[in-house]
């Protein structure tokens, strides 16, 4: 791992059965022009890259909400984007987090800034493999290190499953709510993360300019539109990973045939 050669390569996989490092030489050409309908979250996670970048105090982000959102597509574009000014991107698995101490010790003292990229993170009832990350975002005995940032994507935003029965325990004093423990366990990890960015479906008009974004050429936009429309509600969700499906399936078809024929 100590030889891995981030000069040549900007992101890489951490494979914790080899205990080393692959380099990512195909990355997801995602740029951040391309993410339309998230222009807050965006705004928000290039300030905060840029901070981090200049040396500027920084946050760990948790980008959460729901599915085909661009989520994950983000923290992608911010790589492409910066990897010139000496931003380098480790993607660690959920089930791997046990090790990013180990990771953390091996990059510390390197000259690029890194960020920690943990992709649909979420923890199950009873796992307790989330402590991993403590030591990562807030220190121990030692201070974490000022060259790395976590940025994690979940659907959850809280991380770690919610019940009714976490409530038992919870008790109002004097007006004032004092949490159970299980909430309040829940609650901190999440708070960690001093950037919180929520991701939501978008509605019709967010999605067909996504969708008019990818069919710069089609002449016919009703056409384009009653079909992109007709593929979002037979899938359940409207996104920008339902649209880009939706140009996958029927780019270079002709979209007035497509509706006339029910094709969909």
């Amino acid at each position: 791992m100590s030889d891995f050669n981030w000069q040549q390569d900007v992101a890489a996989i951490w494979r914790r059965r080899n205990e080393t490092l692959r380099a990512v030489r195909q990355r997801d050409p995602v740029q951040l022009d391309d993410l339309l309908g998230v222009e807050r979250q965006k705004a928000a996670l290039i300030q905060n890259t840029e901070r981090f970048l200049q040396g500027k105090p920084a946050n760990h982000a948790l980008l959460w909400g729901s599915r085909g959102t661009g989520k994950s597509s983000m923290v992608k574009a911010v790589l492409n984007g910066y990897h010139d000014q000496g931003l380098r991107m480790i993607e660690v698995e959920r089930d791997d987090l046990i090790d990013l101490p180990y990771i953390v010790d091996h990059i510390r003292e390197l000259d690029h800034r890194f960020v920690l990229f943990c992709d649909d993170l979420g923890f199950d009832q009873g796992d307790s493999s989330y402590r991993s990350l403590k030591s990562v975002l807030e220190g121990s005995l030692e201070l974490p290190p000022e060259n790395v940032l976590l940025y994690a994507t979940s659907n959850r935003r809280h991380l770690l499953p919610e019940y009714m029965t976490d409530n038992t325990g919870s008790s109002m004093v004097k007006g004032e709510l004092h949490q159970s423990e299980a909430i309040e366990e829940k609650i901190s990890l999440a708070d960690r993360f001093g950037l919180s960015l929520s991701f939501y479906p978008l509605n019709q008009d967010q999605y067909l300019a996504i969708v008019d974004a990818l069919f710069p050429d089609e002449k016919s936009r009703a056409a384009l539109h009653i079909a992109a429309s007709r593929f979002a509600t037979e899938r359940g969700v409207r996104s920008g990973r339902t649209a880009r499906q939706f140009f996958n399936q029927f780019s270079g078809e002709q979209l007035d045939i497509v509706v006339t024929e029910g094709w969909l």
